[in-house]
């Protein structure tokens, strides 16, 4: 409850700094820059070190893969037949496209299933998510944002960017023990991601004209609470037949809220930073419903 509490202390934190002209207008950028570079690489290197592998979460990791896929698929879709704002269907793309698997996720498991059923979320987390933002997420974000680049130039860019440095990294290290006091500053810097990045999110969140970004919006929004994990439910239980609590656990994190990170790159890519911060202002809250209704679901079916 307490980490829930904090998503809707900091986000309506971002929406009064913005409001009383306390802070400058470039405090977005800076907070997205510190998280970037900071806040997720110590993540990474934090969470990889400890992550325990196991083959049979293979389809808990490519979760996050599927969603994002089909979001591609869909909404680079709609956009050529609706004739859409190249950067209005990156931002449904790389919003929409992937979930809050970590911030909002690992606090609902833990309220819904219980502690040990964490480590399928930072798997979740982990393996699909973050390592999708790492790669397709900056090669959407890239294309929507300044259209054509060269391979080269798409390489250099995933390569460069600090998260996915830092998840080399942490897999090179694996085999190292980690001193204590490394342990205790990676949480510490690692544990600003979540304020600095809703903070972030608020600063931007205007509703004003928000008319006229009803229809991606609903889309977006509609596409991540409901028709993606029902997309995995398909796929993973009607169709391959599995089912148990690891696989409820696996749909629940597909049912999660717009990933805030992915917010988060694409303002700094100047993918319609209205629409990605009402995905996401709206998204998390709504979330705390419909997650409910998936939970009571899986409880019957899978």
């Amino acid at each position: 409850m307490a980490n829930i509490i904090l998503l809707a202390v900091c986000l309506i934190a971002g929406i009064g700094l913005r409001k009383t002209g306390r802070f400058p207008s470039s405090t977005s950028a800076v907070l997205n820059g510190f998280i970037i570079h900071i806040s997720l690489p110590a993540l990474a290197i934090l969470h990889i070190h400890t992550l325990k592998i196991d083959s049979t979460l293979i389809l808990t990791g490519l979760m996050a893969w599927i969603l994002f896929v089909t979001a591609w698929f869909l909404f680079g879709t709609a956009g050529r037949l609706l004739k859409l704002e190249r950067s209005t269907v990156g931002a449904l793309v790389l919003v929409a496209g992937l979930g809050n698997t970590s911030f909002v996720g690992l606090p609902m498991i833990e309220a819904y299933y219980g502690k040990e059923y964490l480590g399928i979320g930072i798997i979740a987390d982990q393996f699909g998510s973050f390592m999708v933002l790492s790669t397709l997420g900056i090669m959407a974000a890239t294309i929507y944002s300044s259209g054509a680049v060269t391979p080269r130039q798409m390489l250099r860019k995933i390569i460069m960017f600090p998260p996915l440095q830092a998840l080399i990294l942490a897999f090179m290290l694996r085999s190292v023990d980690f001193p204590d006091w490394s342990v205790s500053l990676l949480e510490k810097l690692g544990g600003t991601i979540t304020p600095l990045a809703l903070v972030s999110v608020g600063f931007q969140l205007k509703f004003g004209g928000m008319g006229a970004m009803l229809k991606p919006l609903s889309a977006g929004l509609a596409y991540k609470l409901f028709l993606g994990p029902a997309v995995i439910y398909i796929l993973y239980c009607v169709l391959a037949g599995t089912s148990g609590s690891n696989m409820q656990v696996t749909i629940f994190e597909a049912a999660m809220a717009p990933m805030i990170t992915a917010g988060i790159i694409a303002i700094d890519h100047d993918l319609r930073p209205q629409l990605v911060g009402l995905l996401v202002g709206i998204g998390i809250p709504m979330s705390f419903l419909t997650l409910h209704f998936w939970h009571l679901f899986l409880q019957r079916v899978a």
